[in-house]
């Protein structure tokens, strides 16, 4: 079921300019609509345990930090230029404030560019990037993140909010050079959070050998009911690190399966719908990408429903461990 683009919107975000928006309901009536069906408090031993307060404009505390994130992002990945600046339009109207890039992806500028033709002030918007490849020399690496900084926000005190590592591939003395080269820039007020991404059990603890800002703040990784992660999801909790949640719609692969389909016919929501809801209820913070309008904002409308306990257990059951991977599965060693 998909609901008009304002009943994501919530109270606090600052309105779009008049060309930017597509119907004339209140943001703070969208956000008591979503605070009209509260559940019973959570317990805490629960697959559901979250607030039942939980709202677009929620966010989560980023560890040895007075910075907070956003609990829903919107992921860009392979959206390609032309569309980019639109598609993260759409989503800012329908009231995303977390965007999720990358030098990899190639739309640093665009998602830049989104905030800026916006309106939203700045500082009510979270941006994420990585670094997929160390520059070949610490100084290199370090004007290489410099230049994303630049790209992503150019004004004179312009910084990036979160920046990330992307991957832990390129072995241990790039993965170094890359977080001292992140580290130097939280130093100078350019980037306000740093982490990681695809990152195993090893690989963080590997870190603390030269890290001075142990642990990461965040550990991005690919997450869904087939591919849950269990360890590394385990170890990032008991050292306070926020779990990111990539490709938690599965790339639509699993949009039939029946399980999943009797949840959502359950609850009058759209598979994804339920697979973000789902990310939500674990306490990660889902990326979900889309270029078409339709979804960017149905993705959003997540508000008006919770998963129960039998609808969690049955999610849960459908971990297949790597094998249910669609990009990668974190190596724990």
């Amino acid at each position: 079921m998909v609901s008009g683009p304002q009943s994501h919107l919530s109270s606090h975000h600052q309105p779009l300019p008049a060309e930017y928006q597509t119907t004339d309901r209140g943001r703070a009536s969208a956000e008591a609509y979503y605070n009209t069906n509260p559940s019973a408090s959570p317990d805490p031993t629960s697959t559901t345990n979250m607030s039942p307060k939980l709202t677009l404009s929620s966010t989560v505390p980023l560890p040895n930090s007075s910075h907070r994130m956003p609990r829903l992002g919107f992921g860009i990945y392979q959206s390609p230029t032309d569309v980019c600046v639109k598609s993260c339009l759409t989503a800012l109207r329908a009231g995303y404030r977390h965007i999720d890039s990358a030098q990899f992806y190639r739309n640093e500028s665009e998602m830049g560019k989104a905030v800026r033709e916006s309106g939203i002030p700045r500082s009510e918007v979270f941006l994420t990037t990585k670094i997929l490849s160390a520059g070949g020399s610490p100084e290199k690496t370090y004007q290489k993140c410099l230049e994303s900084v630049k790209t992503i926000d150019p004004s004179e005190n312009g910084y990036v909010d979160l920046f990330l590592i992307h991957s832990a591939s390129p072995g241990a003395a790039k993965r170094k050079e890359m977080w001292q080269a992140l580290e130097q820039l939280v130093e100078e007020k350019k980037v306000r959070s740093i982490g990681v991404s695809n990152f195993g059990i090893g690989h963080i603890n590997e870190m603390k050998e030269y890290a001075k800002i142990w642990p990461p703040q965040v550990n991005q990784i690919e997450l869904h009911p087939w591919n849950q992660q269990r360890d590394i999801v385990k170890y990032c909790r008991n050292n306070n690190i926020v779990i990111q949640a990539y490709c938690p719609l599965v790339r639509n692969y699993k949009a039939n399966e029946e399980n999943l389909v009797a949840i959502s016919k359950k609850h009058d929501k759209t598979t994804g719908q339920v697979l973000i809801r789902y990310c939500l209820q674990k306490d990660w913070v889902p990326l979900p990408k889309s270029d078409t309008p339709s979804r960017i904002e149905a993705n959003a409308d997540l508000y008006g429903f919770e998963l129960d306990e039998e609808d969690m257990s049955t999610l849960d059951g459908l971990d297949q461990g790597e094998r249910g991977a669609i990009v990668e599965a974190v190596k724990n060693d």
